[in-house]
């Protein structure tokens, strides 16, 4: 028990400060090769490419759409009670959305086949994704209670929340179909290590006037919690063998479910690229070491009432048991251990992109393009600018974010990408990502929300991305 306690406290205290997993920096940086992560049709101009382990490609971010850690710990002189009532007990809502993404590459390969128009990409990473809402009434409920808050709703559905650790096996296949089109798919296999999930909550808690004690309590609830993976993991902590556990549910012994991806590039002209692409459109299937509660029903009840008369010779019975009883009965809460299945948060990103200035060489240093493998070869210009949208599918309605950004190539050696993003996160996101080559040697590194590094504390919002990759770059 001690595992799963400190597993909800860090998804709790840690998580309900993260924020999307919009790339919009790696999105359509074609100089990267992990930009066929977000777009398997993106297009490509590797011979063949290897990510460095666990250095390939590590992305993570935190921020808060409504506090930040300096609104509750700065040292202020004011009470930190005061502060977590003012600012977020009754200045967060239920429609504050709190969530965080952290993905690790294991391993990320790539390479064209016999058919230069063809390149194949496999390998696998984990994924850590939570997203919770503020639940608003549950937080009043817990700091002022309900004695002196007659005829209000206390909405139980406030409570709303889902999170996993998977490990994602992927293979992809990227065409060229002809000069102007490219597309790409990206096929899945989600072996899942734990999973939670709290959604479609429903209920209420009010205080009304009693007719035969000064208050009714009404209690309506129907709530649910489902996971998976607690169990073996709590019972492997329980034998110190936590790890290999971890190991066994990573590496198809846990849950497993199925996806795919799917993306293109299409060139409205020379210089001008719509992009696209749909990620995640899967499901997980959960049987293994599953635990689902409820709490399902309907109670009215004036506390505890005693007809001294009636009860006058049973008075050393035990009122409260029974009232619990009651309760019980009427809301019971049950158990089980039955499968269920969950869908993946599915991510759509859509671009416009013109690209302008002058046209870059070939990384063999030649007059050619640097796609001149292909017969479908694009020639690669120095400056490209445009708009990226973004949209995840969330419990409570998609999350949206729209970004406009300008790339400067500086020749075969470094390219620069710089964003501005605006979603309900943040109105002031300045990103900068920056791609260097060093013959083979690719590094990239990219962070976002720029404005918030002079104060960390205070910010809403950072993040950051960075990788390694061994890159061979085709010959005419």
């Amino acid at each position: 028990m001690k595992l799963i306690r400190g597993y909800f406290i860090l998804i709790l205290f840690g998580c309900h400060f993260l924020l999307a997993q919009n790339k919009q920096l790696l999105y359509d940086f074609s100089e990267i090769p992990q930009s066929l992560m977000v777009n398997p049709g993106v297009e490509t101009d590797f011979r063949w490419y290897g990510g460095v382990p666990l250095l390939s490609g590590v992305f993570g971010y935190g921020g808060s759409n409504a506090a930040a850690v300096n609104d509750i710990f700065a040292v202020d002189g004011l009470d930190i009670n005061d502060k977590v009532r003012n600012r977020l007990v009754n200045r967060l809502g239920p429609s504050d959305e709190l969530s965080g993404n952290v993905q690790l590459e294991f391993l990320n390969v790539g390479f064209r086949s016999s058919d230069p128009d063809i390149f194949y990409s496999f390998g696998a990473y984990l994924e850590f994704d939570n997203i919770s809402y503020w639940p608003q009434d549950y937080a009043i409920l817990l700091f002022e209670g309900n004695a002196n808050q007659l005829n209000r709703r206390f909405n139980l559905g406030d409570l709303s929340m889902r999170g996993s650790i998977v490990n994602v096996f992927h293979f992809g296949i990227n065409k060229n179909i002809d000069k102007d089109l490219t597309i790409g798919v990206r096929g899945k296999i989600y072996s899942g290590i734990l999973d939670y999930n709290s959604t479609g909550n429903k209920g209420y808690l009010v205080n009304t006037e009693g007719q035969n004690n000064i208050l009714n309590t009404t209690l309506s609830a129907d709530l649910k919690l489902r996971s998976s993976g607690f169990g073996d993991l709590d019972n492997a902590a329980d034998d110190d063998n936590v790890a290999s556990a971890l190991v066994k549910r990573a590496l198809f012994g846990g849950d497993l479910g199925l996806g795919v991806d799917l993306g293109f590039s299409y060139h409205l002209s020379e210089r001008t690229v719509i992009t696209g692409s749909v990620l995640d459109l899967g499901f997980m299937y959960h049987s293994g070491d599953t635990q689902s509660y409820s709490l399902e029903g309907n109670a009215s009840v004036e506390g505890i009432e005693i007809n001294i008369l009636e009860e006058f010779g049973n008075l050393n019975r035990d009122f409260w048991q029974d009232l619990v009883d009651e309760v019980e009965e009427l809301v019971p809460f049950e158990s089980s251990n039955k499968a269920y299945v969950t869908f993946r948060p599915t991510k759509i990103n859509a671009s416009l992109r013109h690209d302008f200035g002058k046209p870059i060489g070939s990384q063999e240093n030649c007059d050619c393009s640097v796609t001149a493998f292909s017969s479908n070869a694009r020639t690669r210009y120095r400056n490209s600018a445009g708009v990226h949208v973004y949209a995840i599918n969330r419990p409570r309605g998609p999350q949206a974010a729209v970004t406009g950004f300008y790339l400067r190539r500086l020749g075969n050696i470094m390219a620069l990408k710089a964003t501005y993003t605006a979603d309900k996160f943040s109105a002031t996101n300045l990103g900068l990502g920056v791609s260097l080559q060093a013959g083979p040697v690719n590094l990239y590194a990219m962070a976002d929300n720029l404005l918030s590094y002079q104060n960390i504390a205070a910010s809403n919002y950072a993040s950051f991305q960075l990788g390694l990759n061994i890159i061979s770059w085709n010959k005419r």
